[in-house]
């Protein structure tokens, strides 16, 4: 099993390499650049540009279309001009309407969705290392979008922050102000140069469009094509270095028919942030009360598999890409959602951001309590990155889960921790249409063999026409990662994909092309257990209708007992063989009418 692994594996790195760092098309930044001055004016967040600093500023304008076509310029225009003060950060916004009517607002909730309301978002690369930044933007309703970016512009918007803002409306245009606290976003001290892009999504001339432009292929939110925000002076320190919340909670119940007592429980706790400086931040809990946190969307599970849920705890989600993102989608050596759910967390430290110019590092240690039987364990991660090229990093990372105070008789001598170490390289071309990924990770615990680690490598390839990826892990049968998200193990996955798309010359079609995907599972002795190929075309309009005919054939070969009703009834039982063939068509109407479907 192995020999064919490890030779498939280094071919595919082998190709990553050649392919990857054989590209000599470098992003080009110096062709968008704005400049930005301080103002010792009085800045009132109202979407009124009455300050003389904007009169003053200077204008990113001439907006590049990037959908549905990415030439010329787009029909609706936006004009943006930045300046700041000791405290703030401070955008304008002037975006133009082309057609009169009311503009597209599907919700006016805060992280609406991007697609469904006429928006202006700016992406903000503030470690200049076109991987990293933060993203703030702003429906036509005045509603609030923010997020952090990571692995190279994905923006996670489980991520809140506090900022001013203001929309006003008007017939022909409407205006957005942002003023943006400093201590609100982690930049590099001494930097004079920021990578910036603007997005803006007009839903009448139904364009995408952006300040520096982006090819088609690419969300406006990737890194690699920001402009460059050039500063005038040195910046200031991000503001107050210590924020305290504290809390004190109570309840009484009493069981009247049973004739108790009347009995009060009160818990106190604290969380705090220490800014170490403008990269580096230092996060405590103590008692920490989650009952705030946002509730899960309830989803329905019919699978063999764990449903994964997205962490939402704020202690966890600054710089959280340097946990979160170690392995792949269903290889995750570290799942913060695995800590204090069970059991409550009763202190924890988080140390995290950047040290010098390429340099990033995190540090947690978690202590949970007992209770309903759950065992307390200390939690501890270290994990320390470094830039590589232009696009690139390179991760080691140590997981430790170690039982801290065992039950009532219990010898965890020999069963008390599980570790896991680890490498990661993620690699991305200048020009975005490389990247790749490539680990292994090796689990530690007691009796752990040889086949207690998984490894994987991955590459995408991806232009306007033409686009492929291949992906392979194996993870060995005796793999532990308590603290982490892993679907199976002892297996070999590949999952190869290729896609084209013909973009014709008319007037209602945009693009339309086929798609084939492979996806195969196979035991350690090579014997197949899984297979789904999938073949597909799509149709899109220039309306963003889409209608898509897919053709499956699979086969699955079950190697744990599955009770598909959750019932407790039986089982569907080890070494049943399931296999379909299925053919499924699918449309979805323009998203930009009140009455949608699909």
């Amino acid at each position: 099993m192995k020999l064919p692994f490890a030779f498939s594996f280094s071919t595919l790195f082998l190709l990553v390499q050649i392919f990857l760092f054989g590209q000599t098309d470098p992003v080009n930044r110096e062709n968008y650049r704005i400049h930005i001055h301080r103002t010792g004016i009085k800045m009132v967040i109202d979407g009124i540009l009455k300050e003389k600093a904007w009169s003053q500023a200077e204008h990113a304008d001439f907006f590049h279309r990037v959908l549905p076509i990415d030439t010329g310029y787009a029909l609706a225009q936006t004009e943006v001009m930045l300046t700041y003060d000791e405290s703030n950060l401070y955008i304008a916004i002037i975006c133009h309407d082309t057609f009169p009517g009311k503009r597209p607002i599907e919700s006016l909730r805060r992280d609406w969705s991007f697609p469904k309301n006429d928006n202006f978002i700016a992406f903000i690369d503030t470690y200049n290392d076109q991987t990293n930044g933060f993203a703030f933007g702003i429906s036509a309703a005045g509603a609030q979008w923010d997020g952090l970016q990571a692995n190279g512009g994905f923006v996670s918007l489980d991520w809140d922050t506090k900022w001013k803002s203001a929309v006003k409306n008007y017939a022909d245009h409407w205006v957005a102000e942002f003023g943006i606290p400093f201590r609100s976003i982690r930049y590099r001290d001494g930097e004079s140069e920021w990578g910036i892009n603007f997005s803006r999504l007009d839903l009448k001339t139904n364009e995408k469009s952006s300040w520096a432009p982006v090819p088609r292929q690419f969300p406006t939110a990737n890194l690699a094509f920001t402009g460059t925000l050039v500063w005038d002076r040195p910046l200031p320190e991000s503001g107050t270095r210590f924020s305290l919340i504290p809390y004190i909670s109570s309840k009484a119940t009493q069981d009247v028919a049973a004739g108790e007592n009347i009995n009060i429980d009160a818990t106190a706790g604290m969380d705090a942030k220490v800014i170490l400086s403008t990269s580096l931040n230092l996060d405590l809990t103590l008692n920490p009360d989650f009952s705030q946190v946002e509730v899960d969307r309830q989803r329905t599970n019919l699978d063999r598999f764990e449903l994964f849920f997205p962490e939402k705890r704020q202690f966890f989600l600054e710089n959280s890409d340097l946990f979160a993102s170690l392995g792949t989608e269903n290889i995750r050596p570290f799942f913060s959602r695995r800590i204090g759910l069970s059991n409550p967390v009763r202190a924890g430290a988080r140390l995290s951001g950047q040290l010098g110019e390429n340099w990033r590092i995190g540090l947690m240690d978690i202590q949970t309590g007992t209770k309903n039987d759950i065992r307390a364990a200390n939690f501890g991660v270290a994990v320390i990155q470094r830039q590589i090229f232009s696009r690139s990093n390179i991760t080691a990372f140590m997981i430790n889960k170690q039982i801290t105070y065992p039950m009532a008789g219990e010898d965890i001598s020999y069963s008390g921790y599980n570790r896991v170490a680890g490498i990661d390289l993620n690699i991305s071309s200048a020009d975005s249409r490389w990247t790749g990924k490539a680990f292994y990770h090796q689990s530690f615990y007691p009796g752990a063999s040889v086949d207690a680690s998984t490894l994987a490598g991955q590459f995408t390839y991806e232009t306007q026409q033409f686009s492929a990826s291949l992906n392979q892990a194996w993870v060995g049968p005796d793999y532990l990662a308590e603290v982490g998200y892993i679907q199976r193990k002892g297996f070999y996955q590949i999952n190869p994909t290729i896609e084209y798309k013909f973009f014709p010359k008319s007037r209602r079609i945009t693009n339309h092309g086929p798609i084939l995907e492979l996806d195969l599972f196979y035991k350690p002795d090579l014997s197949l257990t899984d297979r789904e190929i999938q073949l597909g075309y799509a149709v899109e309009w220039l309306d963003r209708s889409k209608f898509t005919l897919e053709l499956e054939d699979g086969f699955v070969k079950l190697q744990t007992p599955f009770d598909p009703t959750n019932t407790g009834s039986d089982s569907l039982t080890v070494g049943s063989e399931f296999r379909w063939k299925e053919i499924a068509a699918s449309y979805t109407s323009d998203i930009r009418k009140l009455f949608n479907y699909r």
